[in-house]
C-alpha cells in the first residue's frame, strides 16, 4: 500500500465549507503516481503509460479544510491489459471516500492497449488491496 498525505487548501472548499467534490480525482490522481512510476519513467515524454478508462468515487463523509488527509493506494485486480487501483482518503482517523479506477496500459506508439509485463506485475501485486487497506493508516 502506498500512502500521501495532503493538505487541503482553502481554495478546496466549497459554499458548504467542506471539500469540493471535484477535488477529490485531483488528489487520487497525486497519490497514484507511484502506480504510473511503474509503467513510465516520464509521463509527460509521450512514452508509453496508462490510459484510465474508468473512474468512480463514493463519498462516505465530508473532509473539511484544516486537517491532512491522508490517501491510500491499492491495486485492487491486476487482468491482462488493465488494472483496478483503489484509493481511500482518510481525515482523522475518518474514512471519507472510496475511489476506484480503471488503467490500462497503453502504448504510445500505436494508441493501443499492450500486455501488462511480468516486471510490472510483480511489483503491482506487492500493493494488493486487503483488509488492513480498509482500517485508518498510521
Amino acid at each position: 500500500m502506498w500512502t500521501t498525505t495532503l493538505r487541503p487548501r482553502f481554495c478546496e472548499t466549497d459554499a458548504l465549507g467542506h471539500i469540493n467534490n471535484t477535488v477529490l480525482p485531483v488528489w487520487f490522481l497525486e497519490a497514484r503516481e507511484p502506480v504510473i512510476a511503474i509503467f513510465t519513467h516520464n509521463p509527460t515524454a509521450g512514452e508509453n503509460g496508462l490510459a484510465m478508462v474508468h473512474m468512480d468515487i463514493t463519498f462516505k463523509a465530508e473532509s473539511l479544510f484544516g486537517s491532512p488527509v491522508t490517501v491510500t493506494t491499492t491495486i485492487g485486480k491486476i487482468g491482462n491489459r488493465s488494472l483496478e487501483v483503489v484509493q481511500r482518503a482518510w481525515q482523522n482517523g475518518v474514512l471519507t471516500a472510496v475511489g476506484k479506477a480503471t488503467l490500462v496500459s497503453f502504448n504510445a506508439a500505436t494508441r493501443q492497449s499492450q500486455p501488462i509485463t511480468d516486471e510490472q506485475r510483480e511489483q503491482l501485486n506487492m500493493h494488493l488491496d486487503t483488509a488492513d487497506a480498509e482500517q485508518p493508516p498510521g
